[in-house]
């Protein structure tokens, strides 16, 4: 998957559209100097920049790759300049293409995905993508533009989720809080169709690509989806209090879930991380998350050794 010409080509797309838009290389100012100097030991891409000039601080360069355009985003770009950070989003719609960008060198990091979807990811392509640190946990829950109560499901009734293996088993356990079907108790954190024990109303699940499961709300001939509540059309006004059933995203079996900023294996040491999470944690950015985000994603701050842990935890399964 990693290596064919069409994926090749739709990454160097998306690359070169990126960098057709300005960028900005500098910052100003004596406190610039101060807080950056001390921070910047190696940076990642900077070896083509132009030489700063008298009085300003060369920022380090960063490429992300994420999923979706957003005013989130250009919060953090906004204030990673002031951590000495040049941050530039490169936005994939293809799901998978963010971390085969990371993978084949196009882009320093990616922040789009949680912790059991990387597992996945490395396992099948023997990868050693590796987080920096976390960032949220977005809402999950069983939605229905038809039936009001769980009870109203109808036998036979179909129910759209995720086609990924890690949003997958994360649905029949969505479900499984619901009361609609019963899951294998011994098939551990990605447990697939054939380990539902128990579907007393004969449930068929359809499955959808991850990010178009939203699509499927207004299918009338769809019962139910199982999605995260931000992935709706905002224009839907649907919010967690609309869900017939909702995660529990305090829930620690809800941890393999929380998306983190992630990059290789021999990347993870470098400086620019931790002026990257600074940025992310800034009030600013946090606030544009929450705007982005309509209150449906709850900002996650693990450590990073329990991230790493959990990785290889779940890749192991």
């Amino acid at each position: 998957m990693a290596n064919d010409n069409s994926t090749q080509s739709e990454i160097e797309a998306h690359l070169a559209k990126s960098r057709s838009r300005r960028r900005i290389g500098i910052i100003v100012g004596a406190v610039g100097v101060v807080v950056i100097a001390a921070a910047v030991a190696i940076p990642l891409l900077a070896q083509n920049a132009a030489e700063p000039a008298a009085g300003e601080t060369e920022l380090i360069s960063l490429t992300i790759a994420d999923t979706a355009q957003s005013d989130f985003q250009d919060a953090i770009v906004e204030v990673g300049r002031e951590n000495g950070l040049d941050i530039d989003f490169i936005n994939f719609d293809d799901p998978y293409l963010p971390n085969t960008a990371l993978v084949e060198g196009e882009v320093d990091a990616n922040s789009f995905q949680h912790v059991a979807w990387l597992s996945q990811f490395n396992k099948e392509n023997g990868s050693d993508i590796t987080p920096v640190f976390s960032t949220v946990i977005s809402a999950w829950g069983l939605f229905s533009a038809t039936h009001a109560d769980v009870a109203d499901i109808p036998s036979g009734a179909k129910i759209a989720v995720p086609d990924d293996p890690a949003n997958f088993s994360r649905s029949l356990f969505i479900l499984q809080s619901a009361g609609l079907i019963e899951v294998d108790p011994d098939a551990g954190v990605f447990p697939v169709e054939e380990d539902i024990t128990a579907n007393a109303k004969d449930i068929e699940l359809v499955r959808i690509a991850h990010e178009s499961v939203q699509t499927a709300y207004s299918d009338p001939t769809i019962d139910a989806v199982v999605v995260a509540t931000d992935d709706f059309d905002p224009a839907l006004e649907i919010t967690s209090d609309d869900a017939l059933s909702l995660e529990d995203s305090a829930a620690s079996t809800s941890s393999p879930y929380v998306i983190v900023v992630a990059t290789t294996a021999d990347n993870v040491d470098d400086p620019a991380w931790a002026l990257l999470e600074r940025t992310y944690r800034d009030d600013r950015v946090v606030t544009a998350l929450e705007e982005e985000k309509r209150g449906e994603a709850t900002i996650v701050e693990l450590p990073v050794e329990d991230l790493r842990a959990a990785l290889a935890e779940l890749t192991a399964q």
